[in-house]
């Protein structure tokens, strides 16, 4: 009884879970996207100004949908503090290292198709905790690498919209470090707000019975982002 009490309590979270996946599909097509009075500040400010830029990596960190759906596929099945904090860290590693260098060397990639591959890695995340890949090619993919490999599309995604923006190479530096280290600053309190779910939702017998279907709707949303970026790009691609 107290388990069947329990399980029902928590079923909100298994909801919140599709929710998230659902919202994304609505707004998949701003994942990247930096609010219009952002992106005026952004032009117009010239020299170092940390406090900003750090708020702008928070902001654009959970703000970003297509991040949070990957963190919460990463996270998903991982129980122990020590793993999460590892693939945690090759996210960010991945994700710090195009998204500085990518903008100090000015290497853009067109934003749809660059959009396109982190909806790609949405997919392949869900793909992989359903056990697909096991079935289907009777392997698993090196979960550590695929990890850091799509960090790195997930920076190349920013540094390509702040490209777009110009901001100005007075005190490019530190306030690319300071937007860096806002992104960990968000990416930390997102991951706080899923592990505390998750390990709520996990203590029920509803956990198992959902777990299937909330990565179907996490893969749901990352061929919506797929679908809408590539359409985006055969419509508009320059």
């Amino acid at each position: 009884m107290i388990a069947s009490r329990l399980s029902f309590a928590c079923r909100p979270v298994a909801w919140s879970v599709g929710l998230l996946a659902t919202a994304s599909l609505a707004t998949s097509a701003f994942a990247h996207a930096v609010a219009e009075g952002d992106k005026g500040y952004i032009q117009e400010i010239s020299g170092v100004h940390l406090l900003p830029f750090i708020y702008l990596g928070a902001k654009h960190m959970m703000t970003g949908y297509d991040h949070i759906l990957f963190l919460l596929g990463v996270v998903f099945f991982l129980y122990r503090a020590k793993h999460v904090a590892l693939y945690v860290s090759l996210f960010a590693l991945g994700h710090s290292t195009t998204m500085l260098l990518g903008v100090y060397f000015n290497v853009g990639i067109n934003s749809y198709l660059i959009d396109a591959i982190i909806g790609l890695s949405v997919v392949y995340k869900a793909l992989d905790n359903m056990g697909a890949y096991q079935r289907w090619f009777g392997f698993q993919p090196n979960t550590k690498v695929a990890t850091l490999v799509f960090g790195l599309f997930h920076g190349f995604g920013l540094s390509t919209k702040i490209i777009e923006y110009e901001i100005s190479p007075d005190g490019l530096v530190p306030n690319l470090l300071a937007f860096n280290v806002g992104v960990e600053i968000g990416q930390l309190l997102a991951l706080t707000a899923i592990l505390i779910a998750m390990g709520f939702w996990r203590r029920t017998i509803g956990f198992w019975h959902h777990a299937y279907t909330a990565n179907v709707a996490i893969m749901t949303a990352g061929f919506v982002l797929i679908g809408y970026q590539l359409t985006g790009y055969f419509i508009n691609p320059a």
